[in-house]
C-alpha cells in the first residue's frame, strides 16, 4: 500500500467567506460542528438517491471504475461513495473526511480515512479519479485543496467537484467559515493542474432547470 501516506487528523483554522472575510474559526469549534453534524440524518443523510442529478453527473464524468481507485474528498457519511460501491464493487473507494465521527458512518469496504483536504494522505497520482461534492467549501486553504485534489490524480484522471455558486450566496443559512465558488476562480485553480477544465449549472434532479445555487466543475488531468 505504498500509495497511502501516514494519515493525519490535524485540522487547520479555516479562513475566509465568499464574498467577506470572517474571523478564524478555532480548529475545535469546526471539528465540534461536524461531530454533531453526524448525529444528525435528516440534514447529513448516509445515503442519498442515486437518480440525483450530481450522481449522474459523477458517474458520466469518472466513467467505468471497475478494477480503478476513485477518491472521495469531504466524503461526509459517504453517502456518494457508497453509491460508487454498489456501482462498481470491484473498484478501490478511498473515503476522506475530516470528522471520525462522520467516517464511522461510511460503509464497510470503503478505506477511511480521517484527513484535511490540504493534506491528502496519498501519494502523488495514485488514483483514477477523485471528487468534492460540497466539501471544497469547508477547506482550509482552498487553492491548496483543490492543488491536492488534483495532485493525487494520474495524467488522464477525471476530477468533479460539486459545490454552491457564490451568486447565489446568502439563499442558506452557513457555518461562519463557509465559502462558496465564482465559476471562473474554481476554473482557474484546476487549470493550473487540468489540461481540461470545465464548469456548468446543475440542479438536483435532471428534469428541473438549475436555479442557480449548484455549480459542478469537470476536469482532466
Amino acid at each position: 500500500m505504498g500509495w497511502l501516506r501516514s494519515l493525519t487528523a490535524a485540522v487547520h483554522n479555516m479562513a475566509g467567506r465568499t464574498p467577506g472575510k470572517r474571523p478564524r474559526t478555532p480548529p475545535a469549534e469546526i471539528r465540534a460542528f461536524f461531530t454533531r453534524a453526524a448525529q444528525d440524518e435528516e440534514h447529513y443523510p448516509s445515503t442519498i438517491d442515486a437518480r440525483i442529478f450530481h450522481v449522474k453527473l459523477l458517474m458520466e464524468h469518472l466513467g467505468d471504475l471497475s478494477g480503478k481507485r476513485v477518491a472521495d474528498i469531504g466524503c461526509g457519511k459517504g453517502r456518494f461513495a457508497r453509491i460508487l460501491r454498489e456501482r462498481y464493487p470491484e473498484a478501490s473507494i478511498l473515503a476522506i473526511d475530516l470528522a471520525e465521527a462522520m467516517l464511522m458512518r461510511v460503509p464497510q469496504g470503503i478505506l477511511r480515512a480521517a484527513a484535511t483536504m490540504t493534506a491528502l494522505p496519498f501519494a502523488t497520482a495514485c488514483c483514477d479519479g477523485a471528487y468534492a461534492t460540497e466539501s471544497l467549501e469547508h477547506a482550509v486553504d482552498v487553492p491548496a485543496a483543490v492543488g491536492e485534489l488534483c495532485r493525487i490524480v494520474k495524467s488522464g484522471g477525471r476530477i468533479v467537484i460539486i459545490d454552491k455558486n457564490a451568486e447565489a450566496w446568502g439563499r442558506l443559512e452557513t457555518p461562519e467559515w463557509e465559502r462558496w465558488f465564482g465559476r471562473k476562480e474554481l476554473e482557474r485553480l484546476l487549470a493550473r493542474h487540468c489540461r481540461e477544465v470545465s464548469s456548468r449549472p446543475i440542479s438536483y434532479w435532471e428534469d428541473v432547470e438549475p436555479d442557480g445555487l449548484f455549480l459542478a466543475w469537470l476536469a482532466v488531468k
